[in-house]
């Protein structure tokens, strides 16, 4: 990579990106390049002409065809790039290449809370779940009651947190939103992080609260309580029990306290928000780099927002262990693809706004930095939607791109951490996993410093090179499990990023 006005990305791109903004006429000798249009920051520009029909190449990838004949230096978006989609070959297992484990007397360490049955969790919360909308107010109330006064004698809990949501009745039951939902909620209710939870039903739903317990192979005890509203005598009685039921709970789970455990028993959901056309040069290789560092001392990645692999899928099914891994994958991408069809989805090529106000045509050039998050290990396994995570390495996901709803299905997942990484400026955070914000560019991350833990725009800078960030991520990312607040803690942010994926008709 050239650092200059203009970046070129691999030797075959036929394409420059802009470091700057460009101002028409510029000439930029070194490119053999004068520019033809005024063009922003992280867009892109003709490096040589490209005919009406010929392929538009980034990453030394195919981001689409010219729509009509394009000029040496004029400015390549979507009003002159038309998007076509090709046959990709899936090579499965082609890109494997083993992993140079580091030696586990050897690996990096954290400061962790370690469960009675050897998970391992970043934070200490006592979470309050609501089975349908009906209890969603009551757990609000009860979760407000505990303010950082209550809770100034129990240093070693980090809150009590709300996990509200919009369904569990007036939904298909069975059905695979039903099905997701209880996954869902059940992989909060056993997640690392949780040092205790309750449950509240209404009575009447459809989600009842018994059934999922059970459905779920939960157990009910001291730090796992379950009630039902229309049972213990409606809205106030239901508070009151609740907030005792918590204040039994506190005790036992600030009893629990932070001891050094291996960085093997970090599990890293991988999300992308706001991206513009820095994120595949900065961000998101450089989340690449530390994880693999993360997988090499036996950690975990957790790549998601299938819509958002479109099109590059065969970076990922190239690097699965097993042709069983990759058909999965590709398994998940028919689905959407159905699923989509009729609709003006990201999936279908159209991206945000902000993807395009940042550089990105469509959901091919999107996809191409997205992938990056995953860094270059192998694809040990493939999940649905919320389902636990049980294998180590990197592992996929399936996702909506919905910024929310992913992460909700990672932490469900068991992601114990976010990295989150943003062109534009994403105001995310989340709980009981904190979201570490990792910016594309300096000029953002100066901007919105109060939301940004980590500037990966010293690769633009000249400061340091992708692996360097990636090094410097891997350090955030084990100060941040041992307890450091990230910028979206500091803030308060996480009590309404809890969005379980709705699938289906609301009846």
């Amino acid at each position: 990579m050239t650092v200059s006005a203009l970046i070129r990305l691999h030797s075959n791109d036929n394409v420059l990106v802009a470091k700057t903004a460009l101002a028409m006429g510029q000439v930029l000798p070194e490119f053999n390049v004068r520019v033809r249009a005024q063009v922003p920051a992280g867009h892109k520009i003709a490096a040589v002409r490209i005919p009406a029909g010929e392929p538009v190449r980034k990453y030394n990838a195919v981001i689409g065809v010219a729509a009509r004949d394009i000029e040496a230096g004029d400015y390549v978006h979507t009003h002159n790039l038309a998007m076509v989609d090709f046959e990709r070959d899936p090579g499965f297992g082609l890109d494997v290449k083993p992993v140079a484990y580091v030696p586990e007397a050897e690996r990096a360490s954290f400061m962790g809370y370690v469960r009675e049955d050897g998970r391992v969790g970043t934070r200490n919360f006592i979470g309050i779940l609501s089975s349908v909308n009906c209890s969603a107010t009551v757990i609000q109330r009860i979760a407000a009651h505990f303010t950082p006064e209550r809770l100034a004698a129990f240093p070693n809990v980090d809150g009590v947190a709300a996990f509200a949501q919009t369904s569990g009745c007036g939904m298909s039951s069975p059905s695979e939103h039903f099905d997701v939902l209880r996954r869902t909620l059940a992989g909060y209710a056993r997640h690392a992080n949780m040092a205790g939870v309750l449950i509240v039903g209404l009575g009447c739903e459809r989600n009842q609260v018994a059934s999922l317990v059970d459905s779920q192979g939960l157990a009910a005890g001291r730090l796992l309580r379950t009630m039902v509203m229309q049972e213990i005598g409606g809205t106030r009685v239901t508070i009151e029990a609740g907030i005792k039921a918590v204040e039994e709970m506190l005790p036992i789970a600030n009893a629990c306290q932070r001891q050094p455990v291996s960085a093997s028993h970090i599990k890293v959901g991988l999300e992308c928000g706001g991206s513009d056309g820095f994120s595949g040069i900065t961000a998101n290789p450089a989340l690449g780099a530390a994880m693999d560092m993360l997988v090499r001392h036996g950690g975990t990645a957790i790549l998601s927002e299938t819509p958002e692999i479109h099109g590059v899928e065969y970076m990922l099914t190239r690097r699965a262990v097993t042709p069983e891994v990759g058909q999965k994958l590709l398994d998940r991408l028919t689905w959407w693809e159905n699923y989509t069809r009729g609709h003006n989805g990201q999936f279908n090529g159209v991206v945000g706004p902000g993807n395009q106000a940042g550089g990105l045509a469509n959901i091919f050039e999107k996809s191409l930095g997205s992938a990056m998050k995953g860094g270059t290990t192998p694809l040990q396994a493939v999940y649905e939607y919320a389902e636990p995570i049980d294998t180590a390495g990197f592992v996929f996901m399936d996702s909506p791109g919905y910024d929310p709803v992913a992460c909700t299905g990672q932490i469900a997942s068991g992601a114990n951490l976010i990295c989150f990484t943003t062109g534009r400026g994403s105001m995310f955070g989340s709980k009981p996993a904190p979201t570490i914000k990792l910016a594309s560019n300096t000029p953002m991350y100066l901007k919105l410093e109060e939301d940004m833990d980590v500037n990966c725009g010293a690769i633009l800078d000249g400061e340091v090179d992708v692996e360097q960030m990636g090094q410097r991520i891997f350090e955030a990312i084990l100060r941040h499990a041992s307890g450091e607040p990230t910028k979206s803690e500091a803030l308060g942010l996480g009590d309404h990023e809890f969005v379980p994926w709705h699938l289906g008709i609301v009846s």
